[in-house]
């Protein structure tokens, strides 16, 4: 996974997310994998019975056209079990990050 493919793909995710959040979900970036881009659904968009199409109608096809590389996106349901761990380390060290911060 590519730091400079991280970056477009949350830069193209930041685009997105008001309109989601308008409705009063959101969406996170869990990883990427051989060109399939896996997220998350949050708020009101988690379980939501839409989720799947909003992911294939408007997400998937936003971030094809403006990532090179990107061939599908799934939920983060559907992810690899690596692609799992390094997004919940990831997770974990921005929580430490922040509660050592809230310490000083």
């Amino acid at each position: 996974m590519s730091e400079e493919l991280d970056r477009q793909i949350e830069t193209v995710l930041d685009k997105i997310r008001p309109f989601m959040q308008r409705e009063g979900g959101d969406i996170s970036y869990v990883g990427e994998k051989d060109g399939t881009v896996y997220v998350e659904m949050n708020g009101a968009c988690a379980g939501c019975l839409y989720a799947d199409a909003d992911i294939s109608a408007g997400v998937e096809i936003i971030l094809m056209e403006e990532v090179p590389g990107v061939v599908r996106v799934l939920s983060s349901d559907k992810a690899p079990i690596d692609v799992l761990e390094k997004y919940r380390a990831k997770k974990e060290k921005a929580l430490q990050s922040k509660k050592e911060s809230e310490a000083v």
